[in-house]
């Protein structure tokens, strides 16, 4: 008896699973129960940021293809035991790549008195004629970091900061003396073809018109202009 109720319950299910199959089915085929898509929206899609970037027009000057770069310089030097005074000269280089480059400068400037010279009220260690300090170098110098300066809106200048070392010879209180000169230097180039220079520089040698023999160091600051050729 059991049996026959299980047999007539699993009857009943399979009946009712039947028809909703074809329910379905009839739907599906005859359009019964589709839902309908909803209408497109009025307002087109757009971007959530629509940045709207100006673009400037700027105008960089490059360096001259030319190697060499001829120029002047004055500035103010200050011997060592001699005071301060005007120092001016003229330089050469020669860039042989992007980096590295060669300089020939030649340099003057005049010495003061010494304190030992304004305390003794009339001695002089060395005469007036001796006390033009006139110096030739030879150097290598190295562009460490290249850059831009922009002025205005319109235009970039390009920019060298770089590294110099040299030897050279120094004429100073009657005597030539063997030199050294290190320092650093900063290149602003206005155009094609003429760059600003600011320079500082620390020559040294050694010198023993005190009694001791020492290394004096001279330090000098100029600024320069110079062309390329």
């Amino acid at each position: 008896m059991e049996s026959r109720f299980r047999v007539l319950f699993l009857g009943i299910a399979l009946v009712a699973m039947v028809g909703l199959s074809g329910c379905a089915a009839t739907k599906s085929l005859f359009g019964f129960g589709r839902e309908e898509a909803p209408p497109p929206s009025a307002e087109p899609v757009g971007q959530v940021i629509d940045p709207e970037v100006e673009r400037r027009e700027i105008k960089e000057p490059a360096i001259d293809r030319e190697d060499f770069e001829i120029g002047g310089y004055v500035g103010i030097m200050n011997i060592e035991d001699f005071g301060s005074d005007v120092s001016y000269g003229v330089r050469l280089a020669y860039h042989i790549t992007e980096g590295f480059f060669v300089e020939g400068t030649v340099g003057q400037s005049e010495g003061g008195l010494t304190s030992f010279e304004v305390l003794s009220g009339g001695a002089r260690l060395i005469t007036d004629s001796e006390r033009t300090m006139t110096y030739y170098n030879l150097n290598l110098g190295y562009n460490i970091l290249p850059g831009e300066v922009f002025i205005g809106e319109g235009r970039a200048y390009n920019t060298n900061l770089y590294l110099i070392a040299g030897l050279g010879s120094t004429r100073f209180a009657g005597d030539d003396r063997f030199s050294v000169n290190v320092g650093a230097g900063y290149r602003f180039l206005l155009n094609d073809s003429v760059a600003l220079h600011l320079d500082f520089r620390d020559h040294l040698f050694d010198i023993d018109l005190l009694g001791e023999e020492k290394t004096a160091h001279n330090l000098e600051a100029h600024l320069g202009v110079t062309v390329f050729f």
